[in-house]
């Protein structure tokens, strides 16, 4: 059986990239015609106790409220136009890493007037200050990655050895067949 993609596959991907990145481009214009692009115009929205703009509450009521109707017409579909399957998260509990992401997200948003997509959006502007905030999200990012692949590597290595097993003592992982 061969490995590469039949044409059928290929076309369906291509029709994926060609939704995905005429999504992506309406919701950077629209960050942009909102004025999300602009750190004062944000900063002005999360400033309620001075000279507060609640402009930007009224571009999230009308994401929030498009993005409702849409899914109450489509939900009830087997599958998506272009996938086999829908990606809807089915996780419920809050655990650190939420909290901590959605904190350090508010701090990013306050203090740099950027969040993720109007800061790339942003980039395009030629100003410095959407490329430092670009780049420092990117290095956080990565060094959250480090981090948890060396918390997984410090946890891994407090097993203790039968749970393991070692290739240097020549012994099976315990309960595995070999080890029977």
């Amino acid at each position: 059986m061969s490995q590469h993609p039949t044409s059928a596959t290929r076309s369906s991907l291509r029709a994926q990239l060609a939704a995905s990145f005429a999504a992506g481009l309406r919701f950077s214009i629209g960050l942009a015609i909102a004025g999300m692009t602009q750190p004062d115009k944000v900063t002005g929205f999360l400033d309620i106790f001075g000279r507060w703009d609640p402009s930007l509450m009224f571009v999230m009521v009308g994401g929030i409220a498009v993005n409702a109707v849409v899914w109450k017409l489509v939900k009830h579909r087997p599958t998506p136009k272009l996938s086999a399957k829908w990606f809807v998260p089915t996780r419920r509990d809050r655990d650190g890493r939420l909290l901590g992401g959605a904190a350090l997200f508010g701090l990013g948003w306050g203090i740099a007037g950027f969040c993720p997509g109007p800061g790339l959006t942003s980039l395009a502007s030629g100003a410095v200050e959407p490329w430092v905030f670009v780049g420092t999200m990117l290095f956080g990012m990565r060094a959250v990655a480090w981090f948890e692949a060396r918390a997984a590597q410090k946890a891994s290595e407090k097993k203790p050895r039968s749970d393991r097993g070692s290739a240097a003592d020549g012994a099976p992982p315990a309960g595995t067949a070999a080890s029977r």
